[in-house]
């Protein structure tokens, strides 16, 4: 199966979401203290980069 750029991209770009939903999701009900706040920091990170990925998917 030959995968070009943009499904690679494609592929990253779903992978982000789903850990960045993940990792907000136990900083939410996992843990309520500073270490909660941590985790949906990095998640909206995630997004952010998964967003970058979406981007570029044209362009590469």
């Amino acid at each position: 199966m030959g995968m070009n750029k943009n499904a690679v991209l494609g592929w990253a770009t779903l992978l982000m979401l789903i850990m960045g939903v993940i990792l907000i999701l136990l900083g939410a009900y996992r843990y309520n203290d500073v270490a909660g706040w941590g985790f949906a920091t990095v998640g909206i990170g995630f997004f952010c980069i998964a967003w970058v990925f979406n981007a570029l998917k044209g362009r590469m």
